[in-house]
């Protein structure tokens, strides 16, 4: 009996694990823990965050993603011009090889345009990510608490802390 519990726990923890952290794979770029923060249920917009690491020998371009969840999904970044925080939209995001690039909060990130509905804290939303060269990847994104900084599967606080449904100056 100790041994089928010892192995039910196993499981268990091991699924917990995988659910918090999982990772994808395109061609040679590897896409980790993609996420986003819960949003309010008036807000409009809300951010997508992963990392993308390049195993391969040529550098490869995140050329857009689209998610059924938004009217729209747009490869953003933040800037601060004269104190005040503002999102841009930005070219392809180039991942040089042998290098890994953060999207994250205050950085980097996909705006999901014209949520359908709120993202929910535990809900799992489909989103395509397309490369250059490796192509269309489907990935699943994990939503997180809305006051979060950094999947908690990390292990750390992410960078940032910029929340996407507060005014454009503040920052928490």
């Amino acid at each position: 009996m100790k041994r089928i519990l010892g192995i039910a726990a196993a499981i268990a923890l091991f699924g917990a694990g995988t659910a918090l952290a999982h990772s994808y794979k395109a061609g040679p770029i590897e896409i980790g823990h993609p996420w986003a923060r819960a949003t309010a249920s008036s807000a409009p917009n809300g951010g997508a965050y992963l990392s993308l690491t390049n195993t391969g020998t040529t550098e490869d371009h995140l050329v857009a993603a689209s998610t059924p969840a938004a009217e729209k999904a747009e490869l953003h970044t933040h800037l601060n011009e004269n104190g005040v925080m503002k999102m841009r939209e930005v070219p392809p995001i180039a991942i040089a090889p042998g290098e890994t690039v953060k999207l994250a909060p205050g950085g980097l990130h996909i705006m999901l345009l014209g949520l359908k509905q709120p993202l929910e804290k535990g809900a799992r939303i489909p989103m395509t990510l397309r490369f250059e060269k490796a192509g269309n990847v489907d990935v699943e994104i994990a939503v997180e608490a809305a006051g979060q900084a950094a999947p908690a599967a990390d292990g750390h606080m992410g960078a940032g802390g910029h929340d996407h449904n507060a005014a454009p100056a503040q920052k928490q």
